[in-house]
């Protein structure tokens, strides 16, 4: 049990179907586990051991008498704290939102619950969730667990860093322009954004998704297999299906074989991309060709106009939401955030819609491009982690979306798409590629993330507990 957060929850699942461990006995050595890393990290919000641990007697039982209710019954998962769970408020990483508990979970945590999972922690996000930071006016600053001092990537920044750390195997987070990535590149786990509609969610917004945070893509096609299932909450959600998620064999020749993949590496906007990176996702695309697969380099087709007009829009939307607030609540929302929606005050109507426009641009623009090719490869992100203190690789709310050039245009365009660990700086950070896929290959997509998973070196130790 000293390495219970160690485990998969595939294993977790092996291993309280042979009764070699008990759902208790995990949840009792994850919440030690999170209490010596909680100092370091401040990844979690809404902490109630004995909340968690009556879920997990609730799953013993279930277990004990041959009544398990499937693969993730007693299994420990995190929730982001922007997805509603019942009896829970929701500061959405600010500190400007007045503390309501909420009186039911939003789809993702419901299927999660009726599944038997055992709820660990909520975890922590930005303001607003409109920063790739851990820097939050409500929580503080979460920390990455391979490095300290550097940001574990947002807003699904607590999901990220729990991940990492071993706060159990699931980890739920949110996505509207790489905010499952980013945060799973940074910290050097698995972050999968599935196709809009694909994980029912409450509210729904353009390009925003749930999905999975977890330390292999097995774990990440467990979960999508309950939060896929349907509820009739989102009104944009697509068609029930039942599909072969875990499917994806040992042999990924068999996998990637007459595959055509694009290699982009080329955004057409936003911050250049470091060498490191660059060379690391270029190892990449050399270990799928060696594998059988047609690698063949994909031109840039995002534009400034594009990234410049999603970002008055979002910046509107935001102005309107705080603006809107008291003078005493608006003066709590972080400086960042407030200088970044600022311009958007003196935003024409012209220019709101332009905006707005722009969103179907890169949505045809994406599609269009990634149609010639089963899949396309690229780095998640043009620059590792960044200092912690910051709340973007820019450090300059001017240039708040420089860092997002190459996972904004799946969400605008629907497309499923998923980080998985590559490599390492020299400095010791993670690398994560990207994969994705043609709208609504969601299981293809984790199915060449797993082959890639089965090809690649072997990867560094997890972060072992600061001293």
């Amino acid at each position: 049990m000293t390495h219970a957060h160690e485990l998969s929850a595939l294993e977790l699942h092996s291993a309280y179907r042979d009764g070699s461990l008990s759902p208790v006995e995990v949840t009792r050595s994850l919440i030690a586990h999170v209490q010596l890393w909680e100092p370091h990290i401040a990844a979690a919000w809404a902490f109630e051991p004995e909340v968690a641990l009556a879920m997990a007697r609730s799953a013993e039982a279930r277990w004990q008498s041959g009544q398990a209710l499937g693969a993730l019954d007693g299994v420990p998962v995190t929730v982001k704290e922007n997805i509603a769970t019942r009896g829970h408020a929701m500061p959405a990483g600010t500190a400007a939102t007045l503390l309501q508990p909420l009186p039911e979970d939003a789809p993702p945590a419901a299927r999660l619950r009726e599944a038997g999972a055992v709820f660990l922690t909520k975890t922590t996000m930005p303001d607003y969730g409109m920063l790739s930071s851990g820097v939050s006016s409500f929580h503080g600053i979460t920390r990455n667990p391979w490095h300290l001092g550097m940001a574990p990537g947002g807003s699904s920044s607590g999901a990220g860093a729990a991940a990492a750390a071993g706060y159990g195997p699931l980890h739920l987070g949110t996505d509207i322009g790489g905010s499952i990535r980013l945060p799973a590149s940074w910290c050097g786990v698995v972050g999968f954004k599935p196709s809009n509609g694909r994980v029912p969610i409450k509210p729904p917004y353009i390009g925003r998704v749930a999905g999975p945070l977890t330390r292999t893509v097995t774990d990440a096609a467990l979960m999508m297999a309950t939060l896929s299932l349907p509820d009739a909450r989102d009104s944009t959600s697509l068609p029930a299906q039942t599909l072969p998620w875990s499917e994806g064999g040992t042999d990924p020749g068999r996998t990637l074989r007459g595959l055509k993949i694009g290699l982009w590496l080329d955004a057409g906007w936003g911050l250049a991309l470091d060498d490191e990176i660059r060379l690391a996702v270029e190892a990449a695309a050399r270990l799928l060709a060696a594998a059988g697969a047609t690698v063949e380099p994909l031109a840039p087709f995002a534009t400034r106009e594009m990234a410049d007009g999603i970002n008055r829009f979002w910046r509107l939307r935001s102005w309107l939401d705080i603006s809107a607030l008291p003078a005493a609540q608006r003066e709590k929302v972080l400086p960042f955030i407030r200088q970044w929606v600022a311009e958007a005050e003196g935003y024409s109507a012209a220019q709101a819609f332009h905006g707005y426009s722009q969103i179907g641009a890169l949505r045809d623009a994406t599609a269009a491009a990634c149609q010639q090719h089963d899949f396309v490869i690229s780095p998640v992100a043009p620059v590792s982690a960044f200092p912690a203190e910051w709340p973007m690789p820019t450090n300059d709310p001017l240039r708040a979306m420089e860092h997002i050039a190459f996972t904004l245009p799946f969400n605008m365009s629907e497309q499923p798409a998923i980080s998985v660990p590559c490599s390492f700086t020299a400095g010791g950070l993670p690398i994560g590629l990207q994969i994705a896929g043609r709208r609504h290959d969601d299981v293809g997509v984790l199915r060449v993330a797993r082959a890639f998973e089965q090809l690649r070196s072997p990867l560094k130790a997890w972060p072992e507990l600061p001293d």
